[in-house]
């Protein structure tokens, strides 16, 4: 298939997983500080554009990210760590399933990373995968039984919520439409930062 069709081909994919929303140049912006255009990936690390994007339809390197307003296919920075891990883009799907302890969980997670999804992590290794959930299992707890006046509780919470924090990137605008309303930044940080701030010093 020509370079163009593949291309071609990868946006009408993106466009069924993702929905149909419009880009703005706000998300251009943050798109292009925090994720790379496929091609320039593909000069960097001497692999042709046209097998990236090959590897893409056969379901052995995520979807990209985004696809800015002027058609740009942008992916994260470390697309091609996870294959080099495993041993190579054949063994990557076997390997991504033995990071986790459950078959439905790794099957989950798998989907979601091919989809391109894993725009909530700087980095899209399993191991953030998998301490992410953590989190969000654990601040939803706290939250779910609050005690704002008990220090040693605001301390774990916001210790839990940095954690976070560190894990997550800003997220695009474009981010709200695609997963249908607020993300994990607003619901689990923002939110929660607003709602119990810390004490004053």
């Amino acid at each position: 298939m020509p370079g163009e069709a593949l291309e071609e081909a990868i946006a009408m994919r993106f466009a069924a997983v993702n929905g149909e929303h419009a880009m703005t140049p706000e998300d251009d912006a943050y798109v292009s500080e925090w994720f790379v255009a496929l091609d320039a990936l593909s000069e960097h690390e001497g692999i042709a554009a046209a097998e990236i994007r090959r590897l893409m339809l056969a379901n052995r390197l995520p979807l990209p990210s985004y696809i800015a307003t002027d058609g740009t296919q942008f992916v994260a920075r470390d697309l091609l760590e996870l294959s080099r891990r495993a041993g190579g883009f054949e063994r990557l799907p076997e390997w991504f399933a033995a990071q986790f302890d459950e078959p439905a969980k790794a099957v989950t997670e798998w989907d979601a990373y091919l989809a391109g999804h894993y725009v909530c992590l700087r980095s899209t290794r399993p191991e953030n995968m998998k301490r992410k959930d953590e989190l969000v299992d654990a601040i939803e707890t706290q939250i779910g039984a609050p005690q704002p006046d008990s220090p040693p509780w605001l301390d774990e919470l916001h210790r839990l919520v940095d954690e976070l924090d560190e894990l997550e990137p800003p997220f695009a605008p474009y981010d709200r439409l695609r997963f249908g309303g607020p993300v994990s930044r607003d619901r689990l940080i923002d939110r929660v930062r607003e709602r119990f701030p810390r004490p004053s010093p």
